[in-house]
């Protein structure tokens, strides 16, 4: 997809030649998806192989086991890589919600996966037909296209997924780190990769790389982690530019923003809630998260205090009240894309899909980021001019009702709310990444 002129964005290019490969094109392809994570994760892949599947092509998608209705429900062929009962370990720990430990307990889980990851892909995937595309943490999908030369490409559907010392991530709300020193940028994003995240994935993965014949690495998110055929930023520029020390083979589509729309039918109860009154403000910690007490309280306090109505989303009840206010309601999921039209504003944890779709609804957004790429994803909507943060440790329902009181009485973020809705009704992301990779497959 080609940047707008006068938006000062660069066009990146697909360069092959610089890597001295020669791809014939693949009859009749297989396009095998390896997302890796919770639903955020694995719903831009289920549209992307929906919308391959609509256009004439084989689509597999290889992830945890609940998510097989989701996929087979869509359309599209389910392999199974984690069990049920090892992804709701891994969704179950109380860690995977700190700033900290939660990447390393991902880290540690997806290492302990490789093998058994990497066994899997030798079974369904044929390299002279297959193009295999990898999600960021889908490791064993890396190592499978370093030894079998298949065609692959990697999704990335967050800008901290890819490393520039010109203009860093924020790895807390707000921290720009991008005046500083050159040196001590360098220094910084290599301290981290060898104390913080290195240990919990390098071990696992240069074991299996020994095993298959391949040389170590090292800082893994440095470099390795993109396809040097063809990486996918699932974001549009206007979110984050793109910089020279990207890789060259980096293409930016936009927002995806599947959502199951078309598998959950909103309830009479919740049509009748929404027509009742106001529009309500939208809360939701993330799908997977079990430990949002605090940030439920927060926000039936915040309403409260504002009277404005709220809507809280969480498939587990128990970190509610037994009785809410009659003010507030609880569902358990609603595709956003269908309801955030229809609200005032949404408070949630800071993910990019949740992000999008906030986008998408001309609404202002105010977030409660933990970790991963929720810090620079909350920055970068405040920089748009469209939301702001409330941290984790001061999130109460008066700070909550300040922040939002804020947000929905300036009009200078609704006029910045229209203006990024306008932008993402502009383009047709899910479009040009299938064609990117139709073109990868055909050796373009």
């Amino acid at each position: 997809m080609r940047p707008k002129p006068g938006d000062g964005e660069r066009e990146l290019g697909i360069q092959y030649s610089a890597f001295n490969i020669s791809i014939p094109p693949v009859s009749s392809p297989t396009f095998l998806l390896t997302p890796v994570g919770s639903s955020g994760d694995v719903h831009p892949f289920v549209g992307i192989g929906k919308a391959l599947a609509d256009r004439g092509h084989d689509v597999v998608i290889a992830t945890s086991e609940p998510f097989r209705d989701l996929i087979e429900k869509a359309g599209l062929r389910f392999i199974a890589g984690i069990t049920r009962e090892e992804y709701d370990e891994i969704m179950a720990d109380p860690d995977l919600w700190h700033p900290r430990k939660g990447l390393k307990l991902v880290l540690r889980s997806v290492g302990s996966h490789l093998r058994g990851a990497y066994d899997r892909l030798t079974e369904i995937c044929d390299p002279e037909t297959t193009v295999l595309v990898g999600h960021s943490l889908a490791f064993a999908a890396r190592v499978f296209e370093e030894t079998h030369k298949v065609r692959a490409a990697t999704i990335h559907l967050a800008p901290p997924a890819f490393r520039s010392l010109i203009s860093p991530m924020a790895h807390a709300p707000g921290k720009d780190m991008g005046r500083l020193p050159m040196w001590l940028k360098r220094a910084t994003m290599a301290m981290v990769d060898r104390l913080l995240i290195d240990p919990h994935i390098v071990p696992g993965l240069n074991a299996l790389r020994r095993d298959l014949g391949l040389a170590p690495v090292s800082r893994p998110f440095k470099d390795w982690i993109h396809s040097p055929r063809l990486t996918l930023g699932l974001f549009p520029s206007w979110f984050c530019e793109p910089q020279p020390d990207w890789p060259k083979t980096v293409r930016l589509t936009g927002f995806p923003l599947f959502d199951e729309d078309d598998q959950h039918a909103a309830s009479p109860e919740l049509e009748t809630f929404l027509e009742a009154g106001d529009p309500p403000i939208v809360f939701t910690p993330g799908s997977a998260h079990r430990y949002a007490g605090q940030f439920f309280a927060a926000a039936i306090d915040a309403t409260t205090h504002l009277q404005r109505r709220a809507l809280l989303l969480t498939r587990y009840a128990e970190q509610l009240p037994e009785v809410l206010p009659s003010h507030v309601r609880h569902e358990s999921y609603v595709p956003l894309g269908r309801l955030l039209p229809r609200c005032a504003a949404i408070v949630h944890h800071g993910g990019i899909g949740t992000t999008a779709q906030g986008f998408a609804a001309g609404i202002p957004q105010l977030t409660w980021p933990l970790g991963f790429d929720q810090p620079d994803n909350s920055t970068r909507l405040k920089r748009l001019g469209v939301g702001g943060w409330v941290v984790p440790r001061q999130f109460t329902g008066s700070r909550v009702a300040a922040a939002l009181q804020r947000l929905l009485t300036d009009e200078s973020v609704a006029r910045s709310c229209r203006r990024w809705q306008a932008r993402m009704a502009e383009d047709d992301p899910v479009r040009d990444t299938c064609e990117l990779l139709e073109g990868l497959a055909a050796g373009d």
